[in-house]
């Protein structure tokens, strides 16, 4: 893209946004990259296929990968720990709450600082007079703070005539719950309720346990009353599902995660246009056929990659270790081979200082042995003299991410934070972010001995 048509579009989103317009004019509405210096966390509690009464931890950068953090994190003293769900809460720690039995009238609380290592609080019970099922307590924070859970009910003698129902807590310390106020239009016989809110909508996504299909209702309130806009096999994800937990993604779409049960895989989809259709499932990959009714808990966490600044370093490529960004004499990045016989010059133009940012000392810039700053033009990688301006520091900041192995980095432009240095037939560009293992290796470097 080149700087007239960069202006165009600066231009005609100004005008956008002057007459309350709300489309994007690139990448999905919503999107929401993470800001220099952080990444995305997904986190997931599921209980498995082999135990009821052990919770697993596993964390994601991009909601497809998990790996595992901990297992078993969490057992409770008693009871199981089915269909556990996951929110920080404003005093800074992760709380659980979760399903203790099959049959009975509590739903369990624990708490973590870092989300491994969970201690129990206690069992709370649901003061409805003849409960005998209690299933699926899902956290549901609203827009004005207030912190519910969305649990499944039924005073059947049977697993039959459910319906969704959600306490409020009534202080911070989760201690204390309003009375009970069931969700008017869902049920019964509906379970694992899911409500997300969006704007002043309320999403709600339940099972129908008698058709056993995932269907979709909405409502101006948290309470309802709810109507149905989607039953039956509308999104084409097939019966025997249940357990939906969702959680939006950087790119603005909404993932759906849920339980196919009577086959044993677990499944996820995505939406793209308000939840009115879906991509084709897809197994939960590594994970499908172990976890169980689990939940994903989005967070934006500090990236954990540093680089030394103040002294100097070269940029080694991760998949191609013999080679090292370097500038050449037309003043644009490569990765070129540079070994112990390469002359002076190359070496030189391998040898960068890492300092703080130009645009923001929390990230890095790179100068080279003529003083010129690595920088990003038309998103090619040249070497330019800073001339001070606003922009030109913007260009030439970049920020670590992890890398693909450890110890590397991958560097996030600075103003488009959804690019990457990487290479490309050997020349250094920034690029949108690829979800793939060649581009992951091809954006990431290692910062070594300088070679000059």
């Amino acid at each position: 893209m080149n700087r007239t048509l960069r202006a165009v579009l600066a231009l005609l989103t100004s005008a956008a946004a002057l007459l309350g317009l709300t489309t994007a004019l690139a990448g999905p509405a919503g999107a929401d990259t993470p800001p220099p210096g952080q990444v995305t966390r997904y986190t997931m509690t599921a209980f498995t296929k082999t135990s009821e009464s052990n919770m697993y931890v596993y964390d994601s950068p991009d909601a497809t990968t998990y790996t595992l953090r901990k297992g078993p994190a969490y057992t409770p003293p008693t009871g199981l720990i089915r269909d556990p769900s996951i929110f920080k809460h404003t005093d800074g720690f992760y709380y659980l709450t979760y399903t203790t039995n099959w049959t009975g009238n509590t739903i369990g609380i624990a708490r973590s600082a870092d989300r491994l290592n969970w201690t129990f609080l206690y069992n709370y019970t649901v003061p409805i007079s003849g409960i005998t099922r209690t299933w699926a307590p899902e956290w549901f924070i609203d827009t004005d703070g207030s912190v519910n859970i969305i649990v499944t009910l039924t005073s059947a003698s049977t697993a039959v005539h459910f319906t969704p129902w959600k306490i409020t807590a009534t202080d911070s310390t989760l201690t204390n719950w309003s009375a009970p106020t069931q969700l008017a239009g869902i049920g019964p016989n509906h379970i694992d309720t899911f409500v997300v809110k969006i704007g002043s909508t309320y999403h709600a996504f339940a099972k129908n346990e008698t058709t056993k299909l995932i269907e979709y209702a909405t409502a101006s309130s948290l309470t309802g009353p709810y109507t149905f806009k989607k039953t039956g096999d509308w999104a084409g994800w097939g019966d025997w599902v249940e357990g939906p937990a969702l959680v939006q993604l950087d790119d603005g779409g909404w993932r759906i995660y849920f339980d196919g049960y009577r086959e044993g895989k677990y499944w996820y989809s995505d939406s793209y246009d308000n939840f009115a259709t879906w991509t084709p499932k897809k197994e939960l990959p590594g994970l499908s056929g172990f976890v169980r009714h689990m939940t994903v808990l989005k967070e934006r966490v500090p990236s954990g990659a540093t680089l030394p600044t103040n002294t100097t370093r070269s940029l080694q490529s991760v998949n191609f270790p013999s080679r090292y960004a370097v500038v050449r004499s037309d003043n644009l990045g490569y990765v070129d081979p540079v070994s112990d016989s390469s002359t002076t010059a190359v070496k030189q133009s391998a040898t960068f200082t890492i300092v703080p940012g130009l645009a923001d000392a929390t990230c890095y810039s790179f100068r080279d042995s003529a003083g010129r700053y690595m920088r990003h033009w038309d998103y090619r990688i040249r070497f330019d003299a800073s001339n001070g301006t606003d922009t030109f520091n913007k260009d030439a900041t970049f920020c670590a991410q992890p890398g693909s192995t450890a110890g590397s980095v991958s560097l996030q432009s600075y103003n488009y934070p959804d690019r990457y240095l990487r290479h490309y037939n050997y020349a250094l560009r920034i690029d949108p972010f690829q979800d793939t293992a060649t581009f992951k290796a091809d954006s990431s470097f290692t910062a070594v001995t300088p070679w000059a």
